[in-house]
């Protein structure tokens, strides 16, 4: 009788081994979920800091108008400083933005800033679209060290047929950051049948 209540308690012991083994990967997984969010949350909030202005910070002198139109032909040299001087830096309040479903004739639009960090100041040289459905509107070519400029993203549904389709339209952005010569704004929508 001793044993058999013995052999019992054993099997009963070992019916919870999965349960434990489901629970430890459960919580595990938990905590890298936890770590993963805290990780990409300080750093998406690190980034709006990073990018926080007020009116007087925004340049508007010398505005650009970007368009997928641009002169091959007649390249304009990005105007590098010298190694040994101060340098420019551009950093963007985000680099992707998803306009989520939009009618076939919507004008949707997204405006993005653009802040030199670096210690000279950031001129755009060039700056162009991907499509002729989309526009980007420069407040300003030259950023002062600190300052930030603003660009409005338009994506025009209705420049030609995209119904039914997910689309994904880039604005190109030529400046004088020696660390990141061609910085890059996408957008994506997806266009409704009507």
């Amino acid at each position: 009788m001793c044993c058999s209540n013995h052999h019992k308690s054993r099997k009963h012991h070992s019916d919870r081994k999965p349960f434990l083994k489901i629970g430890l990967g459960i919580g595990a997984s938990l905590l890298l979920l936890g770590a993963g969010y805290g990780y990409w949350g300080n750093r998406q909030t690190a980034k709006a800091a990073l990018l926080k202005y007020s009116p007087q910070d925004v340049v508007y002198n010398q505005p650009l108008r970007a368009s997928h139109l641009h002169n091959l032909g007649t390249e304009t040299p990005i105007p590098f400083l010298p190694k040994d001087q101060p340098q420019p830096a551009i950093a963007l309040s985000e680099t992707t933005y998803d306009f989520g479903s939009v009618g076939p004739k919507d004008v949707v639009k997204r405006t993005v800033a653009i802040r030199n960090t670096g210690k000279a100041p950031l001129t755009i040289s060039k700056a162009y679209t991907t499509c002729g459905c989309t526009t980007a509107d420069f407040t300003s070519t030259v950023i002062p060290s600190g300052k930030v400029a603003l660009v409005t993203v338009t994506f025009d549904a209705g420049f030609h047929d995209t119904r039914g389709m997910q689309v994904r339209r880039g604005v190109m952005i030529e400046n004088n950051d020696p660390n990141q010569s061609k910085a890059e704004i996408w957008v994506t929508a997806n266009v409704r049948q009507s």
